[in-house]
């Protein structure tokens, strides 16, 4: 059975911030069929320090994402929890998330009936500060931005 790409992401959060926008968000996402949630792992680090795994109930308590870890497929396990909490602030969250991306499926399948491999899978990386300012001073220099729109969205980029 030809599968579609299996992607990850990992989210990491303030307390408190899972259920705000990011839970009904990949529930959109796994609603819409383009993707089938495949493992889920939460960790959670106390004001002290300490890493905990929590459960999905624990960060979505409303139940809006539609995964039952009775049905995980074991992609993630407990060597992944302190890689995934390496970058949690005390009192933070964070989530890692293994999907199939169900819209490759036929696309696989059509690649397996022709005899060929799907060689490689990736995802662009987002651009780093340094690129996003260098665009910006382009599209002053050619005009597109004003010096005081410019002084905005650099100000903005570099208070995210």
């Amino acid at each position: 059975m030809a599968v579609g790409p299996v992607e990850y992401l990992v989210i990491t959060l303030p307390a408190g911030r899972f259920t705000g926008a990011v839970a009904p968000a990949l529930a959109d996402a796994a609603a819409s069929q383009a993707v089938r949630l495949l493992d889920l792992l939460c960790v959670r680090r106390a004001d002290d320090g300490t890493l905990v795994r929590v459960e999905l109930r624990d960060l979505d308590p409303e139940g809006l994402v539609p995964f039952d870890p009775a049905r995980a497929t074991g992609l993630l396990g407990d060597e992944d929890v302190e890689a995934l909490g390496r970058n949690v602030p005390a009192g933070g969250s964070a989530a890692l998330v293994a999907w199939e991306a169900l819209w490759a499926a036929p696309l696989a399948r059509a690649v397996q009936e022709a005899d060929g491999t799907l060689a490689a899978d990736g995802r662009a990386a987002e651009d780093d500060i340094i690129t996003l300012l260098e665009r910006l001073a382009e599209l002053r220099q050619q005009g597109a931005l004003t010096d005081a729109e410019f002084g905005r969205q650099k100000a903005k980029l570099l208070a995210d």
